[in-house]
């Protein structure tokens, strides 16, 4: 499962606005963020980079003031690690991933909770800020943009309401690419938690991806709550990725 996850990785990098292959590695670029969660690269499944594949991949991050960052599973690139270490990349974390297929799939029952696709600009600014105010990000416009922009280009964007009709909590997911598609962003605002509205998106997006011909979908989890939850509605261990960073 490790290589159909890379080859995601480099297929989804591939749709960045501003995409970049060098030697055995694909860097995604997003010119309207410095955020290195969208800014970072990846190897093609299997590669062997050489020395000067590295430096050309370093020089193309420094040459737009950006950090080199990658992300990848390991066992899909098993060459990889060694020749960013020795151009003096170390860990910024290992992250445990999850995968759904439709059979394993357990859509939550009894919550009460509707989840809505998001239309207007409204509604895509309030996904933005709910996640941004999960994970200590700035909402703005150009993250509302981001977020219309999955939701037209494939994937899939869904939240719930909260009662003052801003977003209680919200996820997304790519668009499928070799079979598979990546859920991320799983947020729900303090006020709504342990209301069950992490696991009904969760299911719901999984479900969406499903029916439009994905066959599995992952995800990566950050603490043993959030993976007991995703357990629940299907969401079973297969792996490990690898975030590497390079310092100044």
């Amino acid at each position: 499962m490790d290589t159909n996850v890379q080859s995601f990785a480099v297929h989804n990098l591939r749709r960045r606005p501003e995409p970049l292959e060098i030697g055995g590695f694909v860097a995604g670029f997003d010119p309207s963020t410095r955020s290195p969660f969208l800014n970072y690269a990846t190897p093609l499944p299997g590669a062997r980079p050489t020395s000067r594949d590295v430096a050309d991949l370093i020089g193309a991050f420094r040459a737009r003031g950006l950090v080199p960052r990658l992300e990848f599973a390991p066992d899909g690139a098993p060459a990889v690690e060694g020749a960013l270490r020795r151009a003096g990349f170390t860990t910024e974390a290992v992250h445990s991933y999850l995968v759904c297929t439709p059979d394993t799939l357990a859509v939550p029952t009894g919550t009460g909770h509707l989840v809505e696709v998001p239309s207007t600009d409204a509604e895509f600014a309030a996904v933005d800020a709910a996640l941004c105010e999960v994970y200590g990000g700035d909402a703005s416009a150009a993250g509302a943009v981001r977020m219309r922009r999955i939701e037209s280009g494939g994937g899939a964007v869904r939240f719930v309401r909260a009662p003052d009709g801003s977003c209680a909590g919200a996820a997304t997911c790519s668009a499928p690419s070799v079979g598979t598609a990546e859920l991320a962003g799983v947020g729900t605002r303090p006020a709504f938690r342990r209301q069950g509205i992490a696991a009904t998106v969760t299911a719901a997006l999984a479900g969406t991806l499903f029916a439009r011909g994905a066959g599995s979908v992952w995800l990566e989890y950050e603490s043993e709550h959030s993976r007991r939850i995703y357990e629940r509605v299907g969401f079973r261990p297969h792996g490990t990725r690898l975030y590497m960073v390079l310092g100044e």
